[in-house]
This record gives C-alpha cells, structure tokens and sequence, in this order.
C-alpha cells in the first residue's frame, strides 16, 4: 500500500507568501523619506509612494485683497403696500343697472365705473325745481306788495302794521327760497351719485356686485377695490443697531437708494428711494418702521407683496477688501492664509468690518496685494508649501482696467496698498 503525501510543506508555503505579502504591504504604507527640493522651492515627487508627507506643497486657489469703494447695504424683509385703497360703493340706493369697467383695470380717477337706475332721482330733482319755481313766484309777488306798501305808508294811506307785515312776508319766502335750492342742489347730486366714479387712480379687483342688485347705499359689500399701484410704498424694519448710519445720512438731506428684490434675491425688481420712518422704535422687536417709495411704472410691485428689501446706508470710499471665502474663524478671531513669495502661507489675524456675503471689508490685518487663500485651507498650517493652481491676479486685463465694487461705482488699481478705515 502506498502512504499518503503530507500536506505541511505547502502549509509551509503558504504561511511563507502571505508573510511576504505583509511586508510588501507595510513597506508601502511606510511614511516616507523627505526628499530633497527641487529648484522651484518645492517637494520632489520622485522616490517610495507614501501619504501624510508633509514636504508635498498643497494645492491652492488664491485671490488678492483689493481696494475699492464698498456699498454698505442693509437688509430686511419687506412688504409692498399701496399709498391708496380705496372700497368703492354706492351713496345712493337703488338697481345696479350698467358697469363700465373690466376686471383688473388700470383707471383713472374720475373715471365712470357703473350706474344705479337713475330715474327716481331724476323725478325727485323735478320735484325740488318744481317747489322751487312756485316759492320764486310767491317771492316776486311779496316783493311788488311791499314796493306798494312803501309808496301808500308814504302817502300815509295805510298803517304801519300792514307794511311791516308785508315785509314780514317777503322775507319768509326768501328763507324759504334758499330751503327750494338746497333741496334741488341735493336731488341734483344724487343723482350724480348714480353715476359711480373712480374716486382715486388704481387698478381695479375683482367686481363683487352684478348687474341687476339692489344696492343699498354705503352697503357692506363694495362694488370694488381700487389699489393705487403708482407709486407704491414698501414697508420694512432695521434694527436699532443699524440706525445711526442711516438716521445720520437721512437727517442731513441724503437720498437713499432702496432696492427691491424678489424672495429668492436672484432678481431685482424696482429700485426707490427712503420715503419716511416711524417716530419710535417698537420695544418689543426693537426695530424701527421704514417706507421707501418706488415710481412702479412696470407694476413690477404688487400690492401685499413680500420682498428683499437692499438700503444703501451709506458707501465706504477706498477700503481694503478680502474675498468672504478667504475669512477663517478661530479660537483667537478673525484669520486668513497669505502666500508669501516663496509659495509658503502665513496665518494673519484680521479685523473685519462689514460684509455683503461676497465681499469683506478688512479694517486691519492685510493690504492690497496680499493674496488669500480660496480653497485648500484644511490642509495648511503656518509655514506650509503650497502650489498656486489658480490666481485670479493673473488673468489678463484690458489697459486701464479698473476693479469695481458691488454696485459698480468703485473703481481701484489692484496693486493699490493701503488699510480700510474704520
């Protein structure tokens, strides 16, 4: 019989590979060796792979400080009121018999909206003119009897008393005149009052009444609502910590921008101007009430709308600003990684001023020309190489191109040095 074949030499073997597959592996995950710079000052990539090392430089996108005018912009929410509204109903009762106006219609004021049936008030006013021609007829008699009385008392032809009665008489129908007048005066304008007019320009709503109703005057129920859409007021608040800049600027005459922006901020629908504010500040929200005015002429504002309000408080004339991206916060405040010549970062503290999200102004700790670091900031430390994949100062400018700032009106040089005020 023959004896089995024994098994343990390929254990052996086996044991053998995977000790050598380990070493291999630890072999390569080993940290390695810093190797030498090159001549551009950073760290070779040739030799063993490993990871962590820190002589590799980082890669980075940088931005330079620039100095320019800065729009100091307050916001808030907003809300879109009309200067106007006016519920149009009837002064007179009677059967809702035309209307001249369409729905959603922009009118003027003055304008024939509807009529009530006109034809009592028209024989009402016949009347009152009819009382009023018998009462004039009766005036100009008692004026011929008392010219006669005159001339007979004269000749002392009749008594006293019958000339003061006379006159007496006289007097009573010329009362009574004025009453005939005031009555026909007011039958005329009711019947006026028919006639239903656009007491102020707007656009129209929803009609609410239909032909055909009795209406009753001054009813509850409007006939329609005008709106006025041009101009139209936007209504928001500011905190109280917000107000010296602008109470300052509004006191002494200035006009202040407001821009009006949609919910999103992505498109800017109407630019005005800060029309009014309120007497005292709300204890309860501590803010205070502003009306900013806008011309409308695009009815891009609708009435009870709600928008982004933007008021340009004031613009800060020739201040360092920094890229909002480049702005790290720490234990110790406000910081930023600066390049410095030999591609290497240096942390610098700042103090920084206002922002529009974009944008920062730096009151100290940097000056134009400095270039910040945009990305790749997790990986930096003081003093650590990096390699520069993108710089915006690099790319090519038309001659005497300026920077501009938010709103286009500030302009700078990019190599301009200098430090924000405050």
């Amino acid at each position: 019989m023959q004896a089995p074949v024994s098994r343990s030499p390929r254990r052996w073997l086996f044991g053998l590979l995977i000790l050598v597959l380990v070493a291999l592996l630890a072999w390569w995950l080993w940290p390695a060796a810093s190797t030498p710079k090159d001549q551009a000052g950073r760290a070779g990539k040739s030799g063993r792979p490993g990871f962590g090392s820190s002589a590799e430089a980082v890669p980075v996108r940088v931005e330079p400080v620039q100095v320019g005018d800065f729009p100091l912009y307050y916001k808030a929410l907003g809300t879109v009121t009309a200067n106007n509204t006016v519920n149009v109903r009837s002064r007179v009762a009677g059967e809702l018999v035309k209307v001249h106006f369409k729905e959603g219609q922009q009118v003027k004021a003055g304008d024939l909206l509807a009529e009530i049936d006109p034809r009592s008030y028209r024989i009402a006013l016949q009347q009152a003119e009819g009382t009023l021609a018998q009462n004039q007829a009766q005036l100009k008699n008692a004026q011929v009897d008392v010219a006669r009385y005159k001339g007979l008392y004269a000749e002392d032809s009749i008594a006293k008393q019958t000339l003061d009665t006379a006159e007496a008489q006289l007097a009573q129908f010329q009362g009574l005149i004025k009453t005939n007048q005031a009555a026909v005066s007011d039958a005329r304008l009711n019947l006026d009052f028919t006639q239903i007019r656009a007491p102020i320009s707007g656009r129209l709503g929803l009609r609410q009444l239909d032909l055909g109703n009795l209406v009753a005057a001054n009813d509850t129920t409007a006939l329609v609502v005008i709106t006025q859409t041009e101009p139209i007021s936007v209504a928001f608040t500011l905190p109280e910590t917000e107000l010296t800049t602008v109470l300052e600027r509004y006191r002494s005459g200035a006009v202040l921008p407001v821009e009006a922006w949609d919910r999103n901020e992505s498109k800017l629908q109407s630019s005005g101007v800060l029309g009014s504010l309120d007497n005292q500040i709300d204890t309860t929200t501590g803010t205070l009430k502003f009306k900013a005015s806008f011309a409308n002429k695009d009815q891009a504002l609708f009435p009870n709308q709600f928008v982004n309000v933007r008021l340009l408080a004031d613009t800060l004339k020739q201040v360092v600003m920094a890229p909002a991206a480049a702005i790290q916060f720490g234990s110790d405040g406000s910081f930023a990684y600066v390049v410095n010549a030999e591609s290497k970062v240096n942390i610098r503290k700042l103090k920084v001023g206002p922002s529009d999200g974009e944008r920062s102004v730096i009151l100290d700790g940097l000056v134009a020309g400095d270039r910040l670091v945009l990305e790749g900031t997790d990986r930096l430390r003081e003093g650590s190489a990096v390699e520069v994949v993108e710089d915006s100062s690099q790319v090519p400018t038309t001659p005497g191109q300026h920077l501009q700032g938010q709103d286009g009106s500030g302009t700078s040089e990019a190599g301009t040095s200098g430090k924000a005020g405050a």
